[in-house]
Parts: structure tokens; sequence; C-alpha cells
């Protein structure tokens, strides 16, 4: 094959690894892409890496406002968890790589796509279900195609002279605004418990004896404002981020399922998300009927298996789109959570489309409720209910 490839690179082991494999196994030249979702990686670096490995051009672009305005605020708005753990933080962000990838494919004329994602992951599928929906070039990934282990990888890359940083690390990791995926190491036997150097957004020790509180203000589904002040979507999440870490909160350790059928061990720093999760599934109870609220968890648990298995593209998830923006006009209003010691919850939260009436709801003298009428309620409520145990027992 001769041509021109592009791969989404990283600098990281894998990435690196793929550019010679594309140049000396496929006779490809290589343009290189990386896609700034808040990695909190050093740019410059990455491109001084791929120019020293010999790549035509590199292109390096700031998606951070795109991803929280179009991945996570959507996200936010289903109440996304996958197993009702994962935040999808790595899940979104593949979509909108790939989707990157493809602008500057179409730019740059290229022959072929790349990537670095091995045949264990769930990556593998994020980008080649978004990157074939797109394009209709072949899509090259050495990991998975020549079956490489790292071991491999590592000697390729002492081979041919490629500097990989951080050789000995304990755990593989993946960043972005959303979520720190920690993997590998002793993580691998489950039941070991997660080392405290694992961590580096929250907190695990000498933590505050004291509560510290959010108050996070949202505009149809969409957070505004958080301790009442009004902040651009990346700040809001850092903010957040930041402040629920230092409070502990924000571990999660699962065993999860991934789309190739594999369990794995799964540990993640969330703070934010798992803060504006609860806190806007809190604030949907208060403004939603209890329909609405029960058909729009199983609408979430869909939308959050089909952001994780890679079909952000399919039909069924533009669908899913439409029906939970639609839910989301009334979800406006401001939620408290109190955190202390790496535990978190909600302990307060008002709308102006609340559903909640304290005239009705109240125990005491003055309440407009009228019990009386629930008797005749409980009787028509629970007759089929009773009529089959009275018959059962009969029988």
């Amino acid at each position: 094959m001769t041509g021109k490839a592009i791969l989404a690179f990283s600098g990281g082991l894998d990435t690196s690894v793929v550019v010679k494999y594309l140049q000396e196994q496929h006779n490809l030249d290589v343009v290189t892409v990386t896609i700034d979702v808040g990695q909190g990686d050093d740019q410059k670096k990455i491109a001084a890496k791929a120019k020293k490995l010999g790549v035509k051009r590199h292109y390096n672009i700031d998606a951070r406002k795109e991803f929280v305005e179009k991945y996570i605020f959507p996200s936010i708005k289903a109440n996304a968890l996958y197993q009702k753990k994962y935040c999808l933080a790595t899940a979104l962000a593949r979509p909108l790589i790939a989707e990157k990838v493809l602008e500057i494919a179409k730019k740059e004329k290229v022959t072929a796509l790349a990537h670095g994602c091995s045949g264990k992951g769930n990556d593998q599928v994020r980008f080649d279900i978004t990157l074939r929906a797109g394009s209709n070039l072949p899509i090259i990934a050495p990991i998975r195609d020549m079956n490489l282990d790292r071991t491999t990888e590592l000697k390729f890359a002492n081979k041919h002279g490629i500097k990989i940083d951080n050789v000995a690390k304990r755990f593989s990791i993946d960043q972005n605004l959303w979520g720190r995926a920690i993997e590998g190491g002793v993580l691998e036997d489950p039941f070991n418990e997660p080392p405290a150097d694992a961590f580096i957004w929250v907190k695990t020790k000498n933590l505050s004896t004291k509560p510290s509180y959010l108050e996070i203000k949202f505009e149809k589904g969409v957070p505004v404002a958080v301790d009442g002040k009004v902040m651009q979507p990346i700040n809001l999440i850092e903010y957040i981020n930041k402040k629920a870490g230092a409070a502990g909160v924000g571990i999660v350790d699962h065993i999860e399922d991934r789309v190739v059928g594999i369990k794995s061990r799964e540990v993640y720093e969330t703070p934010a998300a798992s803060c504006l999760i609860e806190a806007h599934s809190d604030l949907e109870k208060m403004v939603h009927t209890k329909h609405e609220t029960k058909f729009k968890a199983i609408v979430d648990d869909e939308w959050s298996w089909l952001a994780y298995s890679g079909l952000w593209q399919d039909p069924l998830k533009s669908n899913l789109d439409a029906f939970i923006e639609e839910s989301q006009s009334r979800v406006t209003g401001t939620v408290k959570i109190k955190m202390l010691q790496g535990s978190m919850r909600v302990v307060g939260r008002k709308s102006k489309y609340s559903l909640y009436s304290h005239d009705i709801a109240t125990y005491g003298s003055e309440s407009t409720f009228d019990q009386k009428l629930a008797k005749g309620f409980v009787e028509l409520w629970g007759m089929q209910s009773t009529e089959a145990n009275k018959l059962q027992k009969k029988r």
C-alpha cells in the first residue's frame, strides 16, 4: 500500500509505534492529529514527538468547548451512567476525536485511516464505527491487526529509537475533562484496593471533618452556575472537579462489561460527573411526573448503552436525543449537595416548575389534602392483587 494515512496521535507507546508500522509495514506517509479534550498533556511536546517520528504534518485541535457542549451536556441530560456507575468519560470523547480526524482526513486527502486501539478494548469499536459512518477509506489498526502486546511494542520502540516516557508507570491512564480512567498493574486483581497514589483528582487522605457544599443551578437541564457564580462550561466542570475532589468525592470502582465480551475491573475519578449527574437526576424528579421519571429512566439507560458501545451514530440515539431534549424544558432550578469525607448527597432542591406542593404534602393542620378520598382509591388500586391472592389461597 502506498499513499497517506491519518492517525489520532497521543504521543504514547501505542500511537508512536503505530506511526512506524504505518511507515514501514504499509509504506504510508503519516499525518497525525492530537485533539485536546482536557487530557492535560503538553501539546507542543506531542507535536515535537510527531515530527521526530517523521510524520508529514501534525495538527493540534482544541476541542474542549465542543466536548463539553455537544457531548458532556447531553450526557448530563441523559443522566448517563453505564451500568449505573461509569459516567462515560472516555466513551464520549472517542466519537468527537474520530469526527475531528475525519475533518483533517478530508482536508489532507488521505488514503487510509488509522488508530492505536487494541482488540481487547472498547475504543476500537468507538473509533471504527464513527470512522466508517463518515468515510469509506480503509481502517488500519496495527495493535489489533498484528495482535501486539506491550512487551512486543516496547521492543519495537527500542529498536526504532522511539523514546517512551514513563515506561515503568504503574497504571494506564486515560483522562479528559469529564473523568480519569485508571487501569492495569495491581488493579488487574479485582480484590486489590486501589493504592492512594493512583488518584490525582480525588483526595483520599487527611480529609476535612467539616462538610462542604455545592449549589448547582440548571437551565433546561444544563448546568450554568455553581455556588452563585455563572461560569463558562469548561470552567464550571473544572471548578466542581476541584471542589468535590478535595472532599474525597468521585471515585468509582466496579466490574464492567466491555463491548467485546470481556469483564474488566475499572477505576475512575469523576468528581464533577458524579455531582452533576446526581444533582440533575434529583432535579428531574422534582419537576417531572412519576410517569415521565419512570419512562425516562429506560431511555437514559438505553442512551448510556449506545454511547458506551460506540453507537453514537445510530439513528436510535438521535431518536432518544429528541425525547431527552424535550424532557428538559422544565428542568430548571438549583440543587444543593453536601460533601463530607468521600460521601456526597443531595440535601436541597428548588425549582419554579416544582410539582412538590407543601400544602398537599404537609402533615400539619394547614394541609389541603382530603384523606377521606384515599380510602376508595386504595380499594380500587389493590383490587386485582387482593382478589388474585384470595384465589390462590382457595386453590
